[in-house]
């Protein structure tokens, strides 16, 4: 198993220049066109030349953010721009407000239209219960109750909605 580790490592570090190769911008690519990388890195691939030589002479290499490398840690102090936490960033604070400030808007927009249509169908349905209009199922409007003839909710007795004229314990309790 251990004599395969070095075939194995060479066969990943093949992979990795090469895909590195396919993956960088002609911009970033030094000293030669891109596709003759490419032909160097496979051609030879199997005794590291092509990998290594792409990997060290064929991209350019950004240093690391704030890392060593680049400028000296005095100029980074005083020149560099400073981290700031979110809860520090006046700007951070600023986008919150004014997001908050749009869903508050929002919601009160929302408010209002539940409103208006609730206020609507309280329209609507007063102004059946109020025609005599029924559901066709023996249901008044918004009353609900049950009337004898069928649809209206009104009954011959008394005329008026919703009333049979009996005592509420003549009436057998509604199934739920």
């Amino acid at each position: 198993m251990l004599r395969y580790l070095p075939f194995l490592l060479v066969l990943a570090l093949w992979i990795y220049a090469f895909i590195d190769c396919i993956n960088t911008p002609e911009s970033q690519v030094r000293g030669l066109p891109k596709v003759v990388w490419v032909l160097i890195i496979l051609l030879f691939g199997e005794v590291l030349i092509g990998p290594i030589a792409w990997l060290v002479a064929g991209k350019q290499r950004q240093p690391a953010a704030g890392g060593a490398g680049g400028a000296p840690a005095a100029w980074r102090r005083n020149h560099g721009a400073k981290w700031v936490a979110p809860d520090d960033n006046p700007e951070f604070l600023r986008s919150l407000r004014e997001e908050n400030q749009k869903d508050e808007a929002l919601l009160k927009d929302w408010e209002a239209d539940l409103r208006r249509r609730e206020e609507d169908l309280r329209r609507k349905e007063t102004g059946s219960a109020d025609g005599g209009t029924g559901t066709g199922d023996g249901t008044s409007g918004s009353a609900g109750a049950s009337g004898k003839d069928g649809g209206t909710g009104k009954d011959s007795k008394d005329g008026k909605t919703g009333k049979s004229g009996k005592d509420p314990e003549d009436t057998p309790p509604a199934a739920s």
